[in-house]
């Protein structure tokens, strides 16, 4: 089987999630994408930061708001390493993100595919495109191997 190289965002958010890793934190890294370019990237702190809104997707969209000047990120792409939960899903619909690449599905957590589908409620006020799976194996065994050394 021939595996093709991932897309160079999903590349850094996996490379952000292994930083997450080595903190102690759950290894999930996210990166926002501007034309074609990195203007964002972060992985979970809440533990470093005592902060329980400090998930990946989170830190990324302040970053780039900063970056941007702005709180709307309209054309902005989020790569992400584990499906969003339903807060991040929340953000992701407030900052106006374009469009969501996530690697690894979270049936337990996840709101995308799973749980409260936020994009999919009647009440969602925009609606990013939605794309799953890639670099899923990788972001999987991350995950697979942080909670496997800590049981």
């Amino acid at each position: 089987m021939t595996r093709w190289p991932l897309p160079e965002p999903m590349r850094a958010a996996l490379d952000a999630a292994a930083q997450a890793a080595a903190l102690g934190e759950v290894p999930i890294g996210a990166v926002i994408v501007k034309e074609g370019r990195v203007i964002a990237a972060a992985h979970n702190t809440p533990r470093v930061d005592h902060d329980p809104t400090a998930h990946a997707e989170v830190m990324a969209i302040r970053a780039a708001a900063a970056a941007l000047g702005q709180e709307r990120l309209t054309g902005c792409e989020l790569w992400v390493t584990l499906e969003p939960c339903a807060m991040c899903a929340g953000a992701i619909v407030h900052a106006r993100l374009a469009r969501v690449y996530y690697a690894a599905s979270d049936p337990k957590g996840g709101a995308v595919e799973h749980g409260a589908k936020v994009f999919d409620a009647p009440g969602c006020l925009h609606r990013p495109d939605v794309y799953s799976g890639i670099g899923e194996a990788e972001a999987a065994d991350l995950l697979r191997k942080f909670f496997k050394a800590r049981r």
